[in-house]
C-alpha cells in the first residue's frame, strides 16, 4: 500500500508540481539531492563541493513557490549553500527545519517528521556526528542542544524512514495547497435531488471527521452524488449483475477498489464511455478477477479521453 502511495504521489508531482511542465522526480534522492541551484565552490574544494546544479535545476522551493505562491521565510529561490562542512549541514537542517514550520503553519500535519531525516544519508551522519559533539561541547551549545532528542539510525531504517518523510511531507502539500481549491459553490446539495432523498449526507464541517479534511469530505460528496445520480443510467443494459445496489461512499480505500463509482464519476462527463466500456462491468464484483476485469474497464477508458494520468492496475 505504502508503495503504491509514493508511485501516485511520485507521478502527481512529476507531471502537476512544477511550472513549465513537467519535471521528473524521485522520493527521496531528487528531492533531497536537490535542495539548492547555486553551490559556491573553490578550485582547493571544487571537487567535494561540485555538483550538477545549475539554473535550470528545479528544487522543492520552486515547487512549494508554485504551488502555494509562497516563499519560505528567508529561504531564496537561488539558494546557495557555505563550503565550510559543518556550516553547510546546519544551514541545511536550518532548511529543512523552516520547509517543516512553513508547512505546518499552513495546516500541515507532520509531527512525525524530523528535519534530519530530510537529509542525504552522508549529511545525516555528519549532523548526528556534529550534535554529539555540540552535546559534550561548552556550556552554551550544550544548553542549546540539551532539550533536543537526536534519532541515531542505521543507514537502511534511515533510508526507509527518509523515503517516508518526504513522501508525507508531498502528501501534506498537497493537502494544504492543492485540495483547498476544490470548490464547494457549484455542488447541489444531494439532499435536495428528488433521486437522493434517502442517500445518507456527508457533513463537510471542519470537525465532523477526524480522518478528512473539508475538502476531502467535498469530495466524497461529489462521489456519493455522480455514483447514485448516475449508477442506473450507466449499467441499466449491463448484462453482468445488472444495476448496481445504492451505497454510501465514506472513504477512498476500499469503497472505490471496484471501479463502479470512478466509471460512475467519469460517465457522467464522457457518456459516450457507456456503451464502448462501461456496459461490460461487473457490478456486483466478487472475485479478485471480476474486480481486475473492471478497473482494466476504467483505465483504458481514460486512456480512451487521454487522461494526463499515469494510471496502472
Amino acid at each position: 500500500f505504502f508503495q503504491k502511495t509514493l508511485t501516485a504521489v511520485k507521478n502527481w508531482f512529476t507531471l502537476f508540481g512544477w511550472s513549465k511542465g513537467q519535471n521528473p522526480i524521485s522520493i527521496p534522492y531528487s528531492l533531497r539531492r536537490d535542495v539548492c541551484k547555486v553551490q559556491t565552490t573553490s578550485s582547493s574544494q571544487e571537487k567535494v563541493f561540485k555538483q550538477n546544479l545549475g539554473k535550470d535545476t528545479k528544487t522543492v522551493y520552486d515547487m512549494l513557490f508554485h504551488l502555494s505562491g509562497q516563499l519560505l521565510p528567508g529561504i531564496t529561490l537561488r539558494q546557495s549553500l557555505p563550503l565550510d562542512p559543518v556550516e553547510r549541514i546546519l544551514q541545511l537542517h536550518w532548511q529543512h527545519s523552516t520547509l517543516l514550520a512553513f508547512l505546518k503553519s499552513q495546516g500541515a500535519y507532520l509531527p512525525h517528521v524530523m528535519p534530519e531525516f530530510l537529509l542525504e544519508p552522508d549529511d545525516y551522519k555528519k549532523w548526528i556526528k556534529e550534535q554529539t559533539v555540540l552535546k559534550v561541547g561548552d556550556g552554551k551549545n550544550s544548553e542549546i542542544y540539551s532539550d533536543k532528542h537526536t534519532f541515531i539510525l542505521e543507514d537502511s531504517i534511515f533510508e526507509t524512514m527518509s523515503k517516508r518523510a518526504w513522501t508525507d511531507v508531498l502528501l501534506q502539500v498537497y493537502k494544504v495547497f492543492v485540495l483547498p481549491r476544490v470548490s464547494s459553490r457549484n455542488i447541489t446539495d444531494p439532499s435536495s435531488l428528488e433521486s437522493l432523498q434517502n442517500m445518507p449526507r456527508i457533513k463537510s464541517e471542519p470537525l465532523s471527521s477526524n480522518i478528512y479534511s473539508p475538502y476531502e469530505l467535498t469530495i466524497l460528496t461529489w462521489l456519493n452524488k455522480h455514483y447514485e445520480k448516475n449508477r442506473k443510467t450507466v449499467w441499466k443494459d449491463c448484462q453482468k449483475g445488472g444495476v448496481p445496489p445504492m451505497r454510501w461512499i465514506v472513504n477512498f480505500d476500499r469503497d472505490l477498489l471496484d471501479g463502479l463509482v470512478l466509471a460512475a464519476q467519469l460517465a457522467a462527463y464522457c457518456p459516450y464511455l457507456i456503451a464502448t466500456h462501461f456496459v461490460r462491468m461487473y457490478t456486483n464484483p466478487r472475485t479478485p478477477e471480476e474486480f481486475l476485469h473492471n478497473c482494466l474497464i476504467l483505465v483504458n477508458a481514460m486512456h480512451a479521453v487521454s487522461l494526463a494520468i499515469d494510471v496502472k492496475v
